[in-house]
């Protein structure tokens, strides 16, 4: 029997030699002839061939087809030179009616068989460690000596037909240090199953424990190590059961066909991505592409300005608008909150900073088919219900929104309005975004910009986002323009310092992201543009739908008008100062916004940002 040792180096040729002659003492090839592509292999009978084509190019992630032979056919030509696919696999498995019959080394007992069956080659992630090993990342389960760890996941795939069934994935191990130089490895290696689909936490894709694989071994991880998931040619294992069929025939797992192509056939997908962390608990990574982040990050640029210099420039922190919409990407559901009653002595006492900028945002989440609610001060209920009724007129909204309102009477009604029956593994959001949002101070109160006290006219919504910090999955967002705003805690220290009565003002309350803006409703705005941007953005796209599907291709009809838009903001602006919400600064009855003409100020914003 032949050992391990110089299998790396020999060229796939000989080794296809050496399996065929049951010569190996290895249990898997990963690791073996370093720098070309291996092949999950799936053999079924050519009447559901077609059907299992589709089904691969439907969830290319995980199933990258490399070749589809003829019935009976035993050689891959486009593959290799001198192959046999019934002995050129370290080991097969034989599938009855889904169920797994047995272990083989060898197909040739079924070769009348294999006259009537199709064999399908598809890509394996096997064929990226050398470039990720160039990249100078360790793959562990290589240091380890044993086969890569494969979960089944709770991802469904795209099904086609009688072919069904949940993404299967590998995961890998990586230095925290190393990750953006593991995706740039991988990304464009689509035939080897592209960059990767999560990054983080594994019970955000359904698995329980690492240690207890589905198929493979299990890999130990460093410290500092994270476990990266990428999609893996097992999902076809899986559709093959779910499918039933008579007679099939697979790869072992981890026991790939090795093919004579190189890896060196790279395929761009969408531009050189980027990795960023949006959650702690659970670790969860985004994946983006450069470009997009470059745009977003010029948005946040944009909104920065500080025309009332007030000073807000301390307060500002790069990256903060990124890493909220990557969150916000992520989130199925989302709360928004707004209203700061300035205006004691009027009725109404809101500003008009805050409604605008909130609806900005709910608008783009609607178009992205997410659940969207705002929670409001219990007195305003009436007024935010007629804005919102004015925006679905106005055509900003495609639907009302849910309105609700929040009361503290008792230890735990923060967690049970967030949570269903305040169970804190089954959260009803999984964002909260408060824009131009009174905030908590040190001392217990609410203050406006000029020290006073307006308390009585605030509902503890602050509680919401201080339960959030304790429920796992639930990230949160402030908005605001002079740190007086809920979440604007994270910067407090500078507002103390740097910001007009900062000491007495201050928000107490953190949240995740603190999106800093001239003007609130300018960072609603660049929320609704900067989610826009990541819809369209081919890399975050299939991080996001987890590389099973079709792509989301930019929906003009669908995205375009959800943006803000002159017209729009100018109507609503309208509609706001008849139901008497007045300017932030001046308290005034006009097209102004904190003082500002709505014309050639507001509206030029809108302009630069879209």
């Amino acid at each position: 029997m032949l050992l391990t040792g110089g299998l790396k180096s020999l060229l796939p040729h000989v080794l296809r030699r050496i399996i065929r002659c049951n010569r190996l003492s290895i249990s898997n090839t990963s690791g073996m002839a370093e720098g070309y592509k291996q092949a999950n292999v799936v053999i079924l009978h050519k009447s559901l061939a077609d059907d299992f084509e589709k089904f691969c190019h439907a969830n290319d992630g995980p199933l990258p087809l490399l070749y589809r032979s003829q019935p009976g056919d035993w050689k891959c030509p486009s593959l290799s030179s001198d192959s046999d696919i019934r002995t050129d696999c370290l080991q097969y498995r034989k599938y009855e009616h889904g169920a797994c019959t047995g272990s083989l080394k060898s197909l040739k007992e079924y070769s009348e068989q294999l006259k009537d069956m199709v064999t399908f080659y598809l890509g394996c992630s096997f064929s990226f460690e050398k470039a990720v090993q160039k990249a100078g990342i360790p793959i562990r389960n290589v240091e380890q000596k044993c086969n890569v760890s494969m979960y089944k996941t709770s991802v469904p795939c795209y099904g086609v037909s009688m072919f069904h069934c949940n993404l299967v994935v590998t995961m890998r191990p990586i230095p925290e240090s190393k990750l953006g130089a593991a995706v740039l490895a991988t990304s464009e290696l689509k035939e080897a199953h592209g960059a990767p689909i999560h990054i983080g936490d594994p019970g955000l894709l359904g698995i329980q424990d690492l240690s207890k694989p589905d198929y493979g071994d299990p890999v130990h991880l460093h410290p500092g190590d994270i476990p990266v998931f990428w999609a893996c040619g097992v999902t076809g294992v899986e559709a093959i059961i779910n499918c039933r069929a008579p007679l099939a025939f697979t790869h072992s797992p981890g026991c790939m066909f090795i093919t004579d192509l190189k890896n060196d056939n790279v395929r761009s997908l969408g531009g050189v991505p980027q990795v960023h962390c949006i959650s702690q608990d659970p670790l969860h990574f985004s994946i983006v592409s450069a470009e997009a982040a470059q745009k977003i990050k010029t948005l946040e640029t944009l909104i920065g300005i500080d025309p009332g210099e007030r000073g807000i420039r301390h307060l500002q922190r790069q990256g903060e608008l990124l890493g909220a919409c990557l969150a916000l990407s992520h989130a199925g559901s989302v709360l928004i909150t707004t209203g700061f009653p300035t205006h004691f002595s009027h009725q109404p006492p809101e500003e008009n900073d805050g409604p605008p900028g909130a609806l900005a945002i709910a608008a783009m989440l609607q178009a992205l088919e997410k659940q969207v609610a705002i929670v409001t001060d219990h007195r305003a209920m009436d007024l935010n219900r007629k804005i919102i009724e004015e925006a679905v007129q106005l055509g900003i909204l495609k639907k009302p929104i849910p309105l609700l309102s929040y009361q503290r009477e008792s230890a735990d009604s923060a967690l049970m309005f967030l949570c269903e029956n305040g169970n804190p593994g089954r959260p009803r959001f999984d964002h909260l975004v408060a824009i131009e949002r009174a905030g908590m101070a040190a001392d217990g109160n609410y203050y406006n910009a000029r020290k006073v006290n307006i308390k009585h006219l605030v509902d503890p919504i602050d509680e919401l986002f201080l339960a959030a910090q304790t429920i796992p999955g639930v990230t949160t967002t402030g908005v605001g323009d002079g740190g007086n705003e809920l979440g604007m805690g994270k910067v407090k220290d500078a507002v103390k310092k740097h910001i007009k009565n900062g000491d007495v003002i201050a928000c107490d309350v953190e949240a995740d992201f603190t999106v800093v803006a001239g003007v609130s409703n300018w960072g609603g705005y660049a929320i609704a543009c900067a989610l826009h941007v990541l819809r369209c953005c081919e890399l975050h796209d299939r991080y996001l739908r987890r590389a099973v599907g079709f792509p989301r291709a930019p929906s003009k009809s669908l995205w375009l008008p959800a943006l803000p838009s002159v017209t729009k903001e100018e109507k609503l602006l309208k509609t706001l100062v008849q139901l008497g919400v007045r300017s932030g600064r001046t308290a005034s009855l006009e097209m102004e916004v904190d003082g500002l003409p709505f014309y050639n100020t507001h509206s030029l914003m809108i302009e630069k940002l879209l």
